[in-house]
């Protein structure tokens, strides 16, 4: 099991990512330009914090595509979760709603291998 994930909400102009440790405490919330450099920046932050990440992404949506590509070339394990299936676990969640339920779907769809291996 990995020790850290990294949860990425698409976006088609910015990406959102939450990463969180096993115990899901928050290590990094951070909004991010779907660009390039950007992307690469976001990456060595994450890596600085632990090289033992997998990453989570909804790659059913085009924004995506340069992030899962930095990823590939950097040899970096990646799952997919759903936007479907984080709106549905969000609607039981009351107050930071979908954020809170991020980190918790993540971590929990992640360790519970029901997320897809890319």
């Amino acid at each position: 099991m990995p020790r850290i994930w990294a949860g990425v909400d698409i976006g088609k102009e910015h990406h959102h990512c939450v990463v969180i440790d096993a115990d899901g405490g928050r290590l990094l919330s951070r909004r991010v330009l779907n660009d390039e450099t950007a992307l690469l920046e976001l990456i060595g932050d994450v890596l600085a914090l632990d090289t033992d990440v997998l990453w989570a992404v909804d790659p059913n949506h085009g924004g995506a595509a340069l992030l899962i590509g930095l990823l590939l070339g950097h040899d970096q394990p990646m799952v997919y979760i759903t936007g479907l299936t984080v709106h549905r676990a969000s609607a039981t969640y009351r107050g930071e709603g979908k954020t809170q339920c991020q980190e918790v779907c993540g971590a929990g769809l992640l360790s519970s291998g029901s997320a897809k291996l890319m």
